[in-house]
């Protein structure tokens, strides 16, 4: 059985996911000097038409991976369906309670923003999304997956779920916690049966609240065989990656 040991460098961007409509939107932001780049005004985004969805939490949820700043993520608004058609815009985070940009790390990477499937939308068949993005509009689908069980509007059961994106070399990893303690990589390993993340504990003062928190992994490729298997910080177990 071969074997790959990836560093936590190699995990492309670990973030709690600031949405279901943005419930976590006061969260801080990430201090753009711990990854050696200096904070910025505006800064690249990629076009909106190069993103990506992804069915999350049992069809509960659908995080739509963007590609721009790692420490300023997308924010989810109105989101509202007629049919199998979904209407979501995003925004880039606002300015802070002093009314001051945010300041964003001059860096291109994937970013997921994760918002709620409103009730009445059917997981389990095809998808439109119309995305607004950026000054962009532009149509994204969804395959419906026949396993998702869980239905758009009710209540999470807070288990981690995960998916396929980027020509499936990434993934999408959801788990629910405090906002304020995101998930830390510590390391990816590969073998041919598991994808294993290990997790390095969070040592910090958490706050009580429980969010949805979205980390994005780079694997080596797509096996619909392998499983993801998470080890430390209270958030052992395994996951089936949808896609």
């Amino acid at each position: 059985m071969s074997t790959r040991v990836r560093s936590a460098a190699a995990v492309l961007f670990a973030a709690s996911a600031l949405l279901l409509a943005g419930c976590a939107s006061g969260s801080p932001a990430p201090d753009a000097s711990e990854n050696g780049t200096s904070p910025t005004g505006p800064v690249e985004t990629v076009p909106a038409q190069q993103a990506e969805a992804v069915w999350l939490d049992g069809g509960r949820l659908i995080g739509v991976v963007t590609w721009g700043s790692s420490s300023c993520v997308p924010q989810a608004g109105e989101v509202a369906a007629s049919g199998q058609k979904i209407t979501v815009s995003l925004s880039d985070p606002a300015a802070d309670s002093d009314g001051e940009q945010r300041p964003c790390t001059a860096d291109l990477a994937p970013r997921a923003t994760a918002f709620g499937v409103p009730e009445g939308v059917d997981p389990r068949q095809d998808v439109e999304i119309e995305l607004s993005y950026a000054g962009e509009t532009t149509s994204l689908e969804l395959d419906g997956e026949d396993e998702l069980t869980g239905a758009p509007g009710s209540s999470t059961d807070y288990a981690p779920s995960a998916a396929w994106f980027g020509d499936d070399t990434g993934i999408v990893l959801l788990t629910w916690g405090s906002s304020t303690c995101t998930p830390q990589v510590d390391a990816v390993e590969e073998s041919d049966t598991a994808i294993t993340v290990s997790f390095t504990p969070n040592e910090g003062v958490c706050t009580m609240d429980m969010v949805p928190r979205l980390t994005m992994l780079s694997v080596t490729g797509h096996d619909d065989d392998r499983v993801l298997t998470l080890v430390g910080d209270n958030l052992d177990g395994t996951v089936r990656i949808l896609g």
